[in-house]
């Protein structure tokens, strides 16, 4: 027994031994990198140079409190100290977008994007910096992407009767992300086929017209809103896309004329409102848009959504400072 402990203890005195010489190398390693003094370096941590040889020849070591400036200051993190291949990398925002990259983590996406904002205001980012700063932006929208689609399809699982309002966002959210993705004809081929086997869904219609209005085909859009509108001609989601359409087609008129039917018909949360409060601004009569932002806000006030209302009236605010230009 008493052989065993021993052994066991020595295996564990063996690898103190070898963690604190990695850590003393790397502690070497890094400031050389930097091309840093020990003489610096003591001066930006407030101790005397022979402290600093003391600690790269491993005769003391940092308190835990002084790791984590020392890893700023070498512009590494705590366990780059403790890794026998670690590398010295140009910058802090350099090393953190390499934990981002095998992490995946939102919030390390979130701590380099920070370090390289400090890298933009002080004008010192490099061509390398830019590089890594877009790989990052790129590895993040994978992840945003994946789980777009994880927890979409998690809402289409569970069907319809779990949450009527949620599946069918869930639907329209799922083929624009498909049709920004490239996916357009799947989207519009996969709605076609549907609306083969159930064509008095008007919700199924809706998103008919939507794969053809992602895809940039409103003349199409505009054939089947004729269709959808014959046969469900008391829907304001309908008269909803048929503006957006007529809107895209320049059939200025015809678009408002639909926003004025959903609204008559009764929308969910003043569509037709903000639509025709767009139409305006985009046709350049901004007080008519800043109008329908203001009713829009205090229909919303009125019904309780004074985050919203204060939104609206940020729009109209915006449109505003059009019109004194």
């Amino acid at each position: 027994m008493c052989v065993i402990i021993t052994t066991e203890a020595s295996r564990k005195t063996e690898k103190v031994k070898l963690m604190n010489k990695i850590f003393t190398e790397n502690l070497k390693k890094f400031r050389l990198a930097k091309g840093f003094t020990q003489e610096q370096v003591a001066e930006k941590l407030n101790v005397n140079s022979q402290t600093i040889s003391r600690w790269e020849c491993g005769t003391t070591l940092p308190d835990v409190l002084t790791l984590p400036e020392l890893a700023r200051l070498y512009e590494v993190t705590v366990d780059d100290f403790y890794k026998k291949n670690s590398v010295a990398y140009d910058n802090y925002a350099q090393r953190l977008a390499s934990v981002f990259e095998e992490t995946h983590d939102p919030e390390d996406f979130i701590r380099a994007d920070a370090e390289f904002k400090k890298l933009i205001k002080s004008n010192s980012l490099t061509t390398y910096d830019m590089w890594e700063y877009g790989i990052i932006h790129y590895f993040l929208m994978n992840y945003g992407k994946e789980n777009a689609f994880y927890w979409f399809d998690k809402v289409l699982e569970q069907g319809e009767s779990a949450d009527e309002f949620a599946y069918w966002k869930t639907r329209i959210q799922r083929m624009k992300l498909c049709s920004q993705l490239g996916k357009n004809e799947e989207n519009i081929k996969g709605q076609q086929n549907i609306i083969e086997n159930n064509s008095d869904n008007v919700h199924e219609w809706c998103l008919l017209l939507a794969a053809y209005m992602f895809a940039g085909r409103y003349e199409e859009a505009y054939t089947e809103f004729k269709k959808a509108v014959a046969k469900f001609p008391d829907e304001w989601e309908l008269y909803i896309h048929g503006g957006d359409i007529s809107k895209k087609l320049g059939k200025y008129d015809e678009a408002l004329e639909h926003y004025n039917k959903a609204g008559e018909i009764g929308s969910y949360f003043c569509d037709e409102l903000y639509c025709k409060a767009s139409l305006y601004e985009d046709l350049g009569e901004y007080e008519k848009s800043v109008e329908m932002y203001m009713k829009i806000a205090d229909t919303l006030r009125q019904r309780g959504y004074d985050v919203e209302a204060e939104m609206a009236e940020k729009s109209a605010e915006q449109v505003k400072n059009k019109i004194k230009k």
